[in-house]
Protein backbone atom coordinates (compact mmCIF):
# COMPACT_ATOMS: atom_id res chain seq x y z
CA UNK A 1 0.00 0.00 0.00
CA UNK A 2 1.21 3.66 -1.00
CA UNK A 3 2.58 5.52 2.02
CA UNK A 4 0.14 8.59 3.26
CA UNK A 5 1.37 11.60 2.84
CA UNK A 6 -1.01 14.07 4.99
CA UNK A 7 -2.07 17.91 3.31
CA UNK A 8 -0.32 19.33 6.62
CA UNK A 9 3.11 17.56 5.97
CA UNK A 10 3.29 18.32 2.67
CA UNK A 11 2.62 21.83 3.25
CA UNK A 12 5.22 22.24 6.41
CA UNK A 13 7.88 21.23 4.08
CA UNK A 14 6.84 23.62 0.93
CA UNK A 15 6.24 26.47 3.88
CA UNK A 16 10.02 25.52 4.74
CA UNK A 17 11.32 25.40 1.39
CA UNK A 18 10.12 28.80 0.27
CA UNK A 19 10.82 30.61 3.44
CA UNK A 20 14.23 29.81 2.88
CA UNK A 21 14.60 31.05 -0.49
CA UNK A 22 13.39 34.24 0.68
CA UNK A 23 9.72 34.48 0.08
CA UNK A 24 7.19 36.19 2.29
CA UNK A 25 4.42 33.41 3.26
CA UNK A 26 0.53 33.93 3.98
CA UNK A 27 -0.40 32.99 7.70
CA UNK A 28 -1.46 29.24 7.99
CA UNK A 29 -4.95 28.49 7.67
CA UNK A 30 -7.22 27.28 10.26
CA UNK A 31 -9.08 23.84 10.00
CA UNK A 32 -12.47 24.63 7.48
CA UNK A 33 -10.96 27.73 6.41
CA UNK A 34 -11.28 28.78 2.89
CA UNK A 35 -9.03 30.64 0.25
CA UNK A 36 -5.45 30.06 -0.98
CA UNK A 37 -3.79 27.80 0.88
CA UNK A 38 -0.18 29.18 0.97
CA UNK A 39 0.53 32.76 -0.83
CA UNK A 40 3.94 33.48 -1.20
CA UNK A 41 5.37 36.44 -2.53
CA UNK A 42 9.09 37.31 -3.10
CA UNK A 43 9.29 41.07 -5.40
CA UNK A 44 6.27 40.99 -7.74
CA UNK A 45 5.85 37.23 -8.17
CA UNK A 46 2.74 36.11 -6.00
CA UNK A 47 2.43 32.41 -6.09
CA UNK A 48 -1.20 31.28 -5.16
CA UNK A 49 -0.33 27.77 -4.30
CA UNK A 50 -2.97 24.73 -3.45
CA UNK A 51 -1.43 21.55 -1.42
CA UNK A 52 -3.01 18.09 -1.34
CA UNK A 53 -1.62 14.90 0.78
CA UNK A 54 -1.29 11.47 -0.53
CA UNK A 55 -3.83 8.86 -0.09
CA UNK A 56 -3.93 5.27 -0.17
CA UNK A 57 -7.16 5.33 -2.17
CA UNK A 58 -6.59 5.71 -6.07
CA UNK A 59 -9.68 7.36 -6.33
CA UNK A 60 -9.68 9.61 -3.26
CA UNK A 61 -6.26 10.80 -5.03
CA UNK A 62 -8.04 11.66 -8.47
CA UNK A 63 -10.84 13.57 -6.75
CA UNK A 64 -7.98 15.90 -4.85
CA UNK A 65 -6.07 16.25 -7.98
CA UNK A 66 -8.99 17.58 -10.24
CA UNK A 67 -10.21 19.90 -6.81
CA UNK A 68 -6.97 21.35 -6.56
CA UNK A 69 -6.77 21.88 -10.57
CA UNK A 70 -9.90 23.83 -10.01
CA UNK A 71 -8.61 26.13 -6.77
CA UNK A 72 -5.38 26.58 -8.74
CA UNK A 73 -6.36 27.89 -11.72
CA UNK A 74 -9.25 29.94 -9.88
CA UNK A 75 -6.48 32.43 -8.06
CA UNK A 76 -5.98 34.00 -11.50
CA UNK A 77 -8.86 36.45 -10.37
CA UNK A 78 -6.89 37.28 -7.32
CA UNK A 79 -4.02 38.15 -9.33
CA UNK A 80 -1.66 35.20 -8.95
CA UNK A 81 1.33 35.41 -11.39
CA UNK A 82 2.06 31.04 -11.02
CA UNK A 83 -1.11 29.07 -10.22
CA UNK A 84 0.80 26.36 -7.94
CA UNK A 85 -0.79 22.89 -7.17
CA UNK A 86 1.86 21.30 -4.65
CA UNK A 87 1.89 17.72 -4.57
CA UNK A 88 3.73 15.10 -2.64
CA UNK A 89 6.63 13.67 -4.86
CA UNK A 90 5.02 10.11 -4.69
CA UNK A 91 2.17 11.78 -7.01
CA UNK A 92 5.26 12.15 -9.91
CA UNK A 93 5.35 8.59 -10.26
CA UNK A 94 2.05 8.62 -11.59
CA UNK A 95 1.32 11.44 -13.38
CA UNK A 96 2.88 9.95 -16.92
CA UNK A 97 -0.14 7.62 -16.68
CA UNK A 98 -2.10 10.72 -15.91
CA UNK A 99 -1.06 12.56 -18.02
CA UNK A 100 -1.03 10.18 -21.08
CA UNK A 101 -4.58 9.40 -20.52
CA UNK A 102 -6.09 12.83 -20.95
CA UNK A 103 -3.31 13.58 -23.64
CA UNK A 104 -5.45 15.97 -25.78
CA UNK A 105 -7.13 17.90 -22.54
CA UNK A 106 -3.81 17.93 -20.70
CA UNK A 107 -2.11 19.91 -23.72
CA UNK A 108 -4.68 22.34 -24.19
CA UNK A 109 -5.15 23.21 -20.29
CA UNK A 110 -1.42 23.97 -20.68
CA UNK A 111 -2.29 26.13 -23.19
CA UNK A 112 -5.15 27.76 -21.66
CA UNK A 113 -3.27 28.06 -18.22
CA UNK A 114 0.17 28.97 -18.64
CA UNK A 115 0.63 29.92 -14.98
CA UNK A 116 -0.31 26.57 -13.99
CA UNK A 117 2.84 24.63 -12.26
CA UNK A 118 3.24 21.12 -10.70
CA UNK A 119 5.26 21.03 -7.72
CA UNK A 120 6.19 17.95 -6.33
CA UNK A 121 7.49 18.31 -2.65
CA UNK A 122 9.31 15.49 -1.24
CA UNK A 123 8.65 15.48 2.29
CA UNK A 124 11.76 13.09 3.34
CA UNK A 125 14.65 15.25 1.32
CA UNK A 126 12.35 18.32 2.22
CA UNK A 127 12.60 19.59 -1.02
CA UNK A 128 10.59 20.86 -4.20
CA UNK A 129 10.86 19.56 -7.96
CA UNK A 130 9.30 22.31 -9.59
CA UNK A 131 7.58 22.18 -13.39
CA UNK A 132 5.30 23.76 -15.09
CA UNK A 133 1.81 22.33 -16.44
CA UNK A 134 3.08 21.72 -20.01
CA UNK A 135 6.33 20.20 -18.92
CA UNK A 136 4.93 16.62 -18.57
CA UNK A 137 4.85 15.58 -22.15
CA UNK A 138 1.55 13.78 -23.48
CA UNK A 139 1.55 10.75 -25.71
CA UNK A 140 -1.80 11.58 -27.84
Amino acid sequence: MPSIVPNRQTEAVLRGVLEREGYTLSAERADGETGTDVLASRGEERLHIEVIGFKSSPPARSSDFFQVFFRAVSRLNLGATACVMALPARFGRGLPQRVGQYAVAWERIGKAFPELQIWLVDTDKRSIERTGWSDWPTRG
